[in-house]
């Protein structure tokens, strides 16, 4: 098995734990759940093994699907949990480029038509 692909399997692997609650925060040594971030991991490691479809060793390819599946099992179990905090469950703020650029419409305020009074 190539090491560098080992690597980073168990990189994002890690990372889904630690967001997860699963293991604890080496810099803080605290624990802390961050679903969205943890999905974020589970995804990569989806995305990951779609894109290299036929083209791992068998020990690879195994490999990447028992770490695929446990951290999808692991973020299923803690997704139902109750009493996370908002912030954990909320997706990220994105713009539109749009909205970035300036042009995205503007926010009907409930007044009248531009240029009627």
């Amino acid at each position: 098995m190539d090491s560098e692909f080992f690597a980073l399997v168990l990189m994002f692997q890690q990372s889904a734990m630690l967001h997860l609650g699963k293991m604890s925060n080496p810099s803080t040594g605290k624990t802390e759940r961050n679903l969205v971030q943890a999905k974020m991991s589970v995804d990569i490691l989806e995305m990951l093994s779609k894109k290299t479809k036929g083209n791992l060793d068998k020990d690879e390819e195994k490999f990447l699907a028992n770490v695929l599946a446990d951290a999808q099992l692991n973020y299923a179990s803690e997704a139902l949990k109750p009493g996370d905090p908002p912030e954990s469950k909320k997706a990220p703020d994105v713009k539109s480029e749009a909205e970035e650029d300036g042009k995205a419409p503007a926010e009907d305020t409930g007044g009248d038509a531009p240029g009627q009074k």
